[in-house]
Parts: structure tokens; sequence; C-alpha cells
């Protein structure tokens, strides 16, 4: 009689054995085999980081073998099992390997295709044809679509994390607890004796000194030497946290009124202002999103503020960009004045200080949470609910956006919700952080989501101009080995544009995408639909990128560049200046954060800037939902590319002040997970 030899592997993760028992059936094309149990005498099935393998006899010739069937049925109490795949050797040698990569709960059945990715076209038997649609409608009521708050982009249907499916929650050694990470961050930080107290001033900047962790030969330690420079105040608007604000400038706008004499001091090169702009010497600013955001009002003992400033830098000689001059709010007059290096010690340093907090607010708020978190997970809803796991998209994309909805939804559970962590410390808590993102939605467009488009688009491209942009340079090297990468898997699924225009999974993916997370919204230029293969690879690296480079540029300097409170301050508790030459140190003290405030921020910036466990960097796939020799061939050679990125970044770094290694492939993670 015909044997089969199956070969189950089990989840490496906390928790993934299983004493249940397990049943397979093997479905062909000619006929089934009986429902087997998977069982050794005297050993123990399926246990964590398993692989156990049986022989499963039949009466006949099954045929092709089209589907496999695993049934679990308890044994004791609820014991979910995690299976990563089945590999099926038939009689006549062949291997079949069937990923599954999926927690199965008691008494579930689930039902596995031949890992072979198919397009929906492909599919010419009617067992897969109703495999694949029972799929899909299985996932659209799991994973739906809920508007969380009225403008924002629709999110996943679930009021707690503890609703969400199985498959897409964090292993259990990962912690998703907002509250106890920022706890232990700042006992770790030695910071918790001061977390509680609010109100409480510090004494002056050395002050800060008592819950800044000095790491050697880390950049937040130079921040904190440096924090004052002008230098170090221009250079990350290029390579901090927020690399994506600052643009040429072309015109100075009508409602900054610089003039020659405010900056002829500034300009190194004896030439006029407007000279300098022709030769591409001058860089703007400008926050006007911020303007008429509410301040947090959470706490009647503190009063918050927000500015909306602009900023004018300049290229010196050095090739250094240096602020020239900063207005605090969107209107001129008297009560604003622009403030000038040539201005006190204290008015300019001020100045800064609220630029810093501002460009603290934008981060956060629009370039973190909307661009890269919220974002993604829109790609993640709408792969779930309109692409098979067989489909070569689903296994192209679903490794980056790997814990995503995760941790959004614990983050609106914890941390952007009413009362929530983000109130504790920072000025747009309380409802501004809210008003901020509608804001940005008006902004919020597909090109300045593709990244050399986005560059060019803020007149930033040109490395001969602006020599030391490394956001831009390993960006562009990340964001064009991705390309290539995307380039080779849709070249070998998709033979023509008509192939693409005829994959109906993929157009209901590209809708769902625009209908529902860009609330269809033709001003944000997203397609409704893909028609060539040019477009479809460009739309797909915009979604692997924003989850992994993207996320990894603005995620995860933040305790380099934000630990140093006066450098970032994430609220200010005196109004900005109306007029110069009142400004004191005394006065700076005192706009800045409160000792508790502080705390809270510093622990937020640490927990956010660590990886998690196990975490996986880009280009690295353990889960084999490919099994096709082309494309992990392609993966080899986008390894490949990525290993050369990283020795060039690491070559570039050696013996640098300021070393930029946020988008060194070997430190960005496949997915939006913190």
């Amino acid at each position: 009689m015909p044997s089969y030899t199956v070969t189950v592997a089990t989840g490496s993760q906390w928790f993934a054995g299983t004493d249940d028992y397990i049943y397979i059936t093997l479905i062909g094309s000619k006929h089934c085999s009986e429902k087997n149990l998977l069982d050794k005498p005297f050993y123990n099935d399926f246990e964590r980081g398993a692989v156990d393998s049986y022989d499963v006899t039949v009466s006949e010739d099954l045929g092709e073998i089209q589907l496999v069937k695993i049934d679990k049925h308890k044994y004791w109490y609820k014991d979910d099992w995690y299976c990563r795949h089945i590999t099926v050797k038939t009689p006549a040698g062949d291997y079949l390997e069937f990923p599954c990569y999926r927690w199965i709960g008691n008494d579930k059945e689930v039902v596995l295709r031949e890992g072979t990715a198919k397009l929906v076209t492909n599919d010419v038997t009617q067992i897969h044809k109703q495999h694949r649609r029972k799929e899909l409608e299985e996932r659209q009521k799991q994973y739906r679509w809920k508007e969380w708050h009225p403008g924002f982009p629709l999110s996943i249907d679930a009021n707690s994390y503890s609703e969400l499916p199985h498959d897409i929650q964090f292993d259990s050694e990962k912690g998703v607890d907002f509250i106890l990470n920022y706890t232990k961050a700042m006992e770790n930080l030695f910071v918790n004796s001061f977390m509680h107290m609010f109100q409480s001033s510090w004494s002056d900047f050395a002050d800060f000194e008592r819950i800044f962790v000095r790491i050697s030969n880390t950049i937040s330690e130079y921040v904190m030497q440096h924090w004052q420079e002008d230098f170090m105040f221009g250079y990350q608007f290029l390579n901090g946290c927020n690399p994506v604000m600052i643009k040429k400038c072309t015109k100075i706008p009508d409602k900054f009124p610089v003039t020659q004499e405010m900056v002829a001091e500034s300009l190194e090169r004896k030439l006029t202002l407007e000279q300098e702009i022709e030769l591409g010497n001058i860089f703007l600013v400008d926050y006007e999103l911020l303007d008429g955001i509410s301040a947090n009002k959470t706490d009647p003992c503190t009063i918050q503020y927000i500015a909306a400033p602009i900023c004018l830098l300049y290229k010196n000689l050095e090739n250094k960009i240096v602020p020239i001059a900063i207005q605090l709010n969107q209107t001129p007059g008297p009560e604003n004045p622009i403030f000038l290096p040539s201005d006190s010690k204290d008015d300019w340093l001020l100045a800064k200080i609220w630029v810093r907090s501002s460009d603290f607010h934008v981060h956060q708020t629009v370039t973190h949470l909307l661009r890269s978190h919220l974002l993604t997970e829109v790609f993640a809803i709408a792969m779930y609910r309109q692409l098979p796991a067989v489909h070569p998209i689903f296994k192209l994309l679903v490794p980056h956006v790997r814990f995503t909805i995760a941790i959004n939804t614990k983050a609106r559970e914890q941390l952007i919700c009413e009362c929530g962590l983000f109130d504790k410390a920072n000025a747009t808590g309380g409802g501004g952080h809210v008003e901020l993102v509608l804001r940005a939605m008006n902004y919020f467009t597909y090109e300045s989501l593709c990244l050399p488009t986005a560059i060019k688009m803020r007149g930033m491209e040109s490395k001969e101009d602006i020599p030391y942009y490394f956001y831009r340079d390993d960006g562009i090297k990340v964001w064009d080995a991705t390309l290539n990468f995307v380039k080779d898997v849709v070249d070998i699924f998709y033979d023509s544009d008509k192939t693409v225009c005829e994959d109906s999974e993929l157009q209901a993916f590209v809708k769902d995408v625009y209908v529902y997370g860009l609330r269809d919204n033709e001003e944000s230029g997203f397609p409704k639909i893909i028609k060539t293969k040019e477009k479809l690879v460009e739309y797909l690296t915009l979604a692997i990128f924003t989850a992994s480079g993207q996320q990894a540029a603005v995620n995860f300097g933040q305790y380099d560049w934000c630990s140093w409170i006066p450098n970032s301050p994430p609220t200010m508790r005196c109004p900005p200046p109306t007029t110069k030459g009142e400004v004191t140190i005394q006065y700076i003290i005192e706009s800045l954060p409160d000792r508790g405030r502080s705390c809270w921020h510093l622990g937020a910036v640490w927990a956010l800037s660590q990886f998690q466990d196990n975490e996986l960097f880009l280009g690295l796939y353990p889960d084999e939902h490919f099994v096709e020799k082309s494309v992990k061939k392609a993966m080899a050679k986008f390894r490949k590319n990525l290993e050369d990125i990283t020795s060039f970044i690491q070559d570039r770094n050696k013996n640098k002040n300021l070393p930029y290694y946020y988008l060194s492939p070997d430190r960005i993670p496949n997915s939006v997970a913190v």
C-alpha cells in the first residue's frame, strides 16, 4: 500500500507546542486519505521547536496531493499550537511543502495548500478555487475595518489587544505593555525617584544630568555636550530623528519677513540673501502644521504651550547647515520677533529650543505615528482581507507587517488614548495629537512616501550641494535594493501588465488600501487600481520601505537625540517670548519640562529605541512562505546587496563623532513592531 511520510515543524516561540491530538488528512486529486492521528508511542509529540515525522499509509493512490487538512482536538485544557510547516514525501519520492505559520486553537480545522505561489488566474481546479474563496471569507470576518477616530486612517476592529486574532499577536516573550515597559525603562535608567515630581523644576542645565544616563561613545552623550551649538541644531534636520522636514528655500515666505540686514552677518560668502537662495544655500523648515493645535490641559496645575515656528538655515563655507533666523509663530508682527544669532545668547538659545520642541511633536505624531505605524497597519489589514496565503504578494508582504497591528492596537489602548501615556509628558497630549494627525492627513500623499520622489520634492537630492545628508544617501540605497528585490519577485509571477490588471485579488487589495486606509481621498494620490508591473513594483516597495527602512530611520534614534531633555523638550511650560532681551537662563529652565515629565519622556524614548526580542532584520525571512528556488535566489541577492550597504555604512562611520547607522540594513527590522 502507498505510504507517505509527513513531517511537522512546531514553532520555537514560547508555548508553541501542544499535548492535544493532531490529525491529518491528505486530499489528493483522486482520493482522500483517512483521518490519521499523528502520534508516536512513548514520545512527546509537537514540543516547542520540534520537527516530527510520521508515516501515513493509504489503501489506494491519492493522485496529486492538493490539500492537507489538520484537525486539532483538546486533550486536557486550552492549548493552542503553532505549526510552522508540513512536508509530505510522496511514494514517488517527491517532497511537497505546505507552509502554515499560524496558531491552531482547540477543535479547529486548518486546510493548507502546497506552497507554490499562485495568482487567482493560475488556479484551474475547483477545489483550489473554493479553498481560496473560503480562506478570504474567513479572514474578512476576522480582519474588519474600524474607525478609531473620525478622519483617521481606518484600523483593525478590536477594542483591546486581547481581541486580536492569535496569529497577529506578539510572541509571548515580547513585551507589549507600554506602562510596564516605560516603568521598567525608568528603573533601568535610575530615574524612577523623579517620575512623580510634576511641577518641580530643574535647577539648571547641569541638573538634567541627574536623569541622563551617559553611555560612552554614543550620540546621546555627544548631543549633551554640543546641543547648544548651531551646527548641532542644523545637523539634526539632516540626520536626526525627523530628517524629513528640511527643504531648499526658493523664496522667503511672506509670513516670514527676513531681510538682508537681519542675516548679513551670518552669510559667510558676503553675498546677498537673494544670491544665496539662487545658489541653493538657503533652507527652510516650517512647522505650520502646529499652528492652532490645542496644548495639553489634562493637568490643571501645569499650563503647557505649543508654537508653530519657521526656521531659516544656511549652508556655510564648511558645508554645515546652521540656523540664521527663527520666528516662533506663523503670523509676523511686533509681538512675534524674528530671532537671530546676533541676539543675546539666551534669546537665541530659547528660540532654538522652541524649534526642537516643535520638531519633537511633528516627529512623534506625524512622521512616526501617522506615516509609519498607521500606514503600515492599513497595508496589513488590506493584505489579510484580500490576499490568500498562496498569493505571491501575500508571501512577499507578510514578513513586513509582523506584529504591526498588535503594536498599534496596544498603542490605542494605552498610549494615544484618552488619559493615555501620551498625556503624561507631551504638550500635544489631551487631544492635540489627534488634531495634528487630522491636519496632517491633508498632506498625506503617495508621492511624499516614495523616498526618491520625496527627497526631490524638497529639493534635497544633490549630494554635491548637500554632502552630509546620510538619511538621504543610505535611504536611497536601501530603497533601491528593496525595489530591485520586489522587481525580481514581481517578474517571476507577472509576465505582463495584462497579468497585473487581471489579478482581481491584487486589485481588491489596492482598493481596500485606498478606500478604507486613505478614506477614499483622491488628493492623496494613492492609486485605486494598478495597471502596470512598474507601478506595482513601486507600490510594494513603498509598503515595504515604510515598514522597514523609514520606520528604522525615525524610530531607533529617539534615545540618541531626545534623551538630553533640553535638546528635544516634549512640552514647554512658559509661552514663547514676544520681545527680545528679556529671556534669562532661569526663564529657559522654567520653560522646560519639570522633573516628572522629563522622566516619563526619558522612559518613553528609551523604550521606543530598543529592538524587540528575537528581532528579524531586513532581508531575513526564516518563515519560508515561498518555496520557489527562483524567489529564494532573489532573496539571496537581496541579502547580498544589503550586506554591501551595511559594509559601506560601517566604513563611512569609522572615527565619526556622529555616526549615522539607523539605515544600516543590519539595524533595520523587517516590520513596525515598536
